[in-house]
């Protein structure tokens, strides 16, 4: 399965498991890059030398590429870079920021450079920024999301038709169906989070991880967009939220609301009352916790009998 995206980062699959918080360690990311995908680690919930240690273990767990997924928005910045660097990483995927800022440090270093955005403003000032590809990530998207709530399917087509540079779709992709949906609309390859969270390798609690594969339709919401807009499972936490909305609370309120460490408590600790639950709209068809190297094939194996299929009825005869 060769295509932009696998010249791009050496792979085998089209396939990237996304770098979330509480999520995404060494464990998970060397298990999908050994299985042929790309795997990240998420540093947005790591502090710099933890962060290290991650990508030392990830370098001896697995001789396949691998990256490291940066919010740009978390402190000592300049420090993940500058381990990055240092540790020898030749993929980095950022978001949360504006991608001018390192993407020119970054490729003088040799190393990919990947935007996560959620609009087509931002997916072409990321092209102009110099980065190599783009993630555009449909709001149906777990964890930090867009403001405008557009939707996959209408943005990586809407996205397709303006920039040169390869895409990768996100938010709403568990299935090899959902794959196949997204490279129909234009996509070069997908990232997947949600499905992965629910991986026997994933960092997130157990308990967290429960609470995805029970989710149902209508269980997530997005929300805190004074702040920054989240995707989150209804619990105790999410109640709070909304009755503070209800008594008119101001984004110092919510910000208070919020505290700190409020997705660590829920997604690493396990408290599924009090903690911030991060996940997808696809949770609801996400049914057991599997290994990295099982989702994979699964999702291989979906693709590849929906779009034998399609062709064998032709309604496919272009693909």
């Amino acid at each position: 399965m060769q295509n932009k995206i696998t010249e791009l980062f050496h792979v085998k699959y089209p396939i990237i498991q996304a770098g979330m918080v509480w999520a995404s360690g060494w464990k998970l990311a060397s298990a999908v890059s050994n299985a042929g995908g790309l795997g990240l680690i998420g540093a947005g919930s790591m502090y710099p030398e933890v962060l290290r240690e991650h990508i030392k273990k990830c370098k001896k767990a697995t001789d396949k590429p691998f990256g490291v997924n940066v919010p740009m928005l978390y402190p000592d910045i300049d420090e993940i870079f500058k381990i990055i660097v240092q540790e020898g990483v030749k993929i980095v995927f950022t978001s949360a920021g504006n991608p001018k800022t390192w993407t020119p440090y970054l490729k003088e270093k040799g190393i990919t450079v990947v935007h996560v955005v959620s609009s087509l403003k931002f997916a072409l000032k990321a092209e102009e920024a110099g980065v190599d590809a783009i993630v555009a990530e449909g709001f149906e998207a777990g964890g930090h999301n867009g403001r405008d709530e557009t939707t996959t399917m209408v943005l990586i087509p809407l996205v397709k038709g303006r920039v040169q540079i390869p895409i990768i779709a996100a938010g709403g992709i568990a299935t090899g169906e959902g794959m196949l949906a997204a490279m129909v609309l234009g996509a070069d390859g997908v990232q997947i989070g949600s499905r992965f969270v629910a991986s026997e390798e994933a960092s997130s609690h157990s308990n967290f991880k429960e609470e995805v594969v029970k989710a149902k339709e209508g269980d997530t919401l997005l929300t805190l967009k004074e702040l920054m807009p989240v995707r989150l499972l209804k619990n105790k936490f999410y109640s709070n939220v909304q009755s503070a909305y209800k008594n008119g609370a101001t984004s110092e309120e919510l910000k208070e609301l919020l505290g700190r460490g409020r997705a660590k408590k829920g997604m690493f600790e396990g408290n599924l009352e009090e903690g911030e639950l991060e996940i997808g709209q696809v949770s609801s068809i996400i049914h057991n916790i599997q290994p990295a190297r099982e989702i994979i094939n699964e999702i291989l194996y979906q693709y590849q009998a929906t779009r034998q299929t399609l062709l064998e009825d032709g309604k496919f005869n272009s693909f």
